[in-house]
């Protein structure tokens, strides 16, 4: 199989060093770099990378005008942001991929300490390039060829739907951006989602979020009576659950260990919804690298609930989604521009139905 082309766009010796040796270790990936964005676009010709990754605060050119310049002639090249674990890093990794990054990195708080370097850029850039790139399932298939995707039964008890729990991961703020917007004011149920993100990450996501929907939208705070018509995303770095108190439900936080490598995970928050609401629980997993939600699906079902999934097409990466619906969880699987209008009708069966919002 033929190596993976990188190149790496930063303005650092130090980081391009670290990563440059860092990617080179594995065998499948050929490496390059450039010390900033123009030298970048002017290098893209002569590499033909399958991947770039770009730093964020670079001189001559900033990654987000290199970015912006590079998807005027390279629509489709993926691309990783490497970004700073802080509030101005987070605001520009956003931006970035609103502006059409694929995925994003925090670059390691000490970049002197080699070895937390080397082992950071392991465990979380390495496998996005392979995801991002295809390669992972490439050579899944060539060992085992993938299960294929079995449509899930209603229901059988088909209760109604008391609230919605959302997935998501690689691809996602652009997802939930398009996604959330058409849910209509006044749904009579609330949404609670992780999205796989550090801290800093999530409360920006939320607040943009919020000046884009007709729902409102805030950040998992401990101790919240969840509402209806409200949007819950989980606080980066501390897994979210639901908790009955009484008459309401409350969101808890905890630091517990990692599942499937994330907190929050997905997994965790699907089981405590299940194990609050039952049967009554919507399930929706969007685009995303991993199997994380799978579990949380598979109890969903079990408690008689329903799931739906984003399609491949629509998805940045089939990760999440496709274990599901391989897994014959997913009762429907939909392009994200139909996800919405699934939920509508899901939460609007036994009650007065609502209109969807008209996009603007």
């Amino acid at each position: 199989m033929a190596k993976l082309r990188i190149l790496i766009v930063d303005d650092s010796v130090v980081v391009r060093k670290i990563l440059t040796d860092s990617l080179a270790s594995e065998p499948d990936l050929e490496v390059s770099s450039a010390a900033n964005g123009r030298i970048a676009l002017a290098k893209i010709p002569q590499v033909n990378p399958d991947l770039i990754t770009l730093d964020m605060e670079m001189p001559e050119m900033d990654g987000l005008t290199t970015l912006k310049e590079l998807r005027k002639l390279y629509p489709k090249l993926p691309v990783i942001m490497f970004s700073t674990l802080t509030q101005r890093g987070a605001a520009a990794t956003l931006d970035a991929l609103a502006a059409g990054a694929n995925d994003y990195v925090t670059k390691p708080a000490n970049v002197g300490s080699v070895a937390i370097a080397f082992a950071r850029i392991k465990s979380e850039l390495i496998p996005r390039i392979k995801a991002l790139c295809g390669a992972e399932e490439k050579v899944a298939t060539a060992v085992t060829p993938p299960m294929p995707v079995r449509l899930a039964p209603r229901p059988v008890v088909h209760a109604m739907v008391d609230i919605v729990a959302i997935g998501v991961s690689t691809g996602g703020p652009n997802a939930l951006s398009a996604m959330l917007p058409l849910l209509p004011r006044g749904l009579p149920v609330p949404i609670v989602i992780v999205q796989h993100m550090p801290t800093l990450f999530t409360k920006l996501l939320a607040d943009r979020l919020a000046g884009q929907c007709q729902l409102g939208v805030s950040e998992g705070s401990p101790g919240t009576a969840i509402q209806p018509g409200q949007i819950y995303i989980a606080p980066g770095g501390s897994h979210m659950v639901v908790q009955r108190l009484g008459n309401n439900v409350l969101i808890g936080t905890n630091l517990e260990p990692p599942q499937n490598s994330c907190r929050p995970a997905v997994d965790v928050l699907f089981r405590s919804v299940t194990n609050v609401y039952g049967p009554r629980t919507l399930g929706v997993i969007l685009t995303g690298m991993g199997n994380d939600g799978m579990r949380g699906c598979e109890q969903i079902r079990e408690a008689g609930g329903d799931v739906i999934v984003q399609d491949e097409a629509s998805s940045v990466v089939w990760g999440m989604p496709g274990f599901v619906a391989r897994a014959g969880l997913a009762r429907k699987i939909l392009p994200l521009s139909e996800i919405a209008g699934e939920i509508v009708r899901c939460v609007n069966q036994r009650r007065q139905p609502l209109p969807m919002a008209i996009a603007s």
